[in-house]
């Protein structure tokens, strides 16, 4: 993947869902870019104002894990709470797990523009080290 800028993230053409990339120069930072992305395959931000914070822990497991509990987490809290996150931070907890923060807002707030995700398969999942830091790649039913 060529990157331009150290931290960023994509959609990629996909056929029937959607499929998204996310680097940065470290775990935490590739982590918080999908999250982003995600909400950006289905939703305009600008001019969102923020609403609530939200702080969750995710529990020690490996690199998928964490990535898809992350991304789960969202749309369990657009599905129950009609809320996005406008933006995120990841930080790792001393046990192995991830602490996740994000300011966010309510989908009447936002106008949806693409097709809201339903789940996140494991299918073509990957998260890892590479050349340039950390990347990831999902692809998220609709």
């Amino acid at each position: 993947m060529q990157r331009s800028t150290r931290r960023g993230h994509r959609s990629v053409p996909h056929t029937a869902d959607v499929r998204i990339e996310a680097w940065a120069p470290d775990r935490e930072g590739c982590l918080a870019e999908a999250v982003v992305a995600l909400v950006e395959t289905f939703a305009d931000l600008s001019g969102a104002r923020p609403q609530a914070d939200t702080e969750f822990q995710l529990p020690p497991g490996d690199d998928g894990d964490l990535l898809v509990g992350l991304l789960d987490e969202v749309i369990f809290r657009l599905d129950t709470e009609g809320t996005l996150p406008l933006d995120c931070d990841v930080r790792p907890t001393g046990d192995g797990g991830l602490t996740a923060r994000w300011r966010s807002t309510s989908t009447d707030a936002v106008e949806l523009v693409g097709a809201v995700p339903k789940a996140v398969s494991l299918h073509a999942l990957r998260v890892g080290p590479d050349d340039a830091g950390w990347s990831c790649a999902v692809t998220l039913d609709v």
